[in-house]
């Protein structure tokens, strides 16, 4: 579905992601992780030219998207924003309507795709008059999911889109998006800082830094087969993690009465 050969791209001499390769299969849920400053959002974006490549290609299935007017492929793939990016100055249903009115579609045609995106995204049809700044964090990422799959991509790219949530609605929205994804049979790309975002979520896993790419495998392989100390380390965190619950919860749980 879609090959990055030898991606590379500099600014001003500075070189922020570094010959990297890879592959994602039709359906499957690829995550790129790192730290900021890694280079995992500019590889996100070269694959939709929203970052045009110093060097290297992206293919989608089997055309190299150099050759795709960009405007085309951006509505041939879904993007979901690390800040949303909804339209303060437009309604919620507009927001979802936004590239459907660009493709020329019909107003009931319109109306009927936002009713059924909002059911998608686990939203109430009356939120669709209300503007963003009306809901919450998490209602506001799910109206962007239901704006990036307005016009029916198969594939969905996502940068960070829950990092700024709080951790319960963190956690119902990575299960609302992995029903989304096997509804529609999505090919999703998804970038996080989070190590055990990346680990219950992806198929396949790529630890970038520095803007290489230190490793690709699936969640067992990195944990039991990590490429150098760096993905052993990272690949530690939930370990430790969970150690350090288990601790709090294997001792005294009360606090100790304080002696006079």
């Amino acid at each position: 579905m879609i090959q990055a050969k030898h991606l590379t791209k500099r600014y001003k001499g500075k070189t922020v992601v570094d010959d990297v390769t890879l592959s994602v299969r039709s359906g499957e849920f690829v995550v790129l992780l790192g730290a900021s400053g890694s280079g995992k959002t500019t590889t996100l974006k070269m694959l939709n030219r929203l970052v045009e490549p110093t060097g290297g290609t992206v293919s989608l299935d089997g055309t190299n998207a150099a050759q795709i007017p960009a405007h085309e492929l951006r509505r041939r793939i879904g993007y979901v924003f690390q800040q949303v990016g909804l339209f303060p100055h437009m309604t919620v249903g507009e927001n979802i309507a936004v590239t459907p009115r660009l493709l020329g579609w019909s107003r009931e045609r319109i109306s009927a795709r936002v009713t059924a995106l909002l059911t998608l995204v686990e939203l109430d049809d009356n939120l669709r008059d209300r503007r963003p700044q009306e809901l919450s964090g998490g209602q506001q990422q799910r109206v962007g999911v239901a704006r990036a799959l307005a016009a029916g991509p198969h594939v969905m790219l996502l940068d960070e889109p829950f990092s700024s949530l709080d951790p319960l609605t963190r956690e119902h929205l990575q299960e609302s998006f992995l029903k989304i994804r096997k509804n529609l049979s999505l090919t999703t790309v998804f970038v996080t800082h989070d190590m055990n975002e990346a680990l219950s979520l992806g198929d396949r896993i790529g630890v970038m830094r520095n803007g290489r790419l230190l490793q690709f495998g699936s969640p067992k392989e990195l944990v039991t087969k990590p490429a150098d100390a760096y993905v052993q380390e990272l690949m530690s965190t939930p370990r430790r993690q969970a150690a350090a619950f288990d601790a709090l919860t294997a001792g005294n749980t009360s606090n100790p009465t304080p002696k006079d």
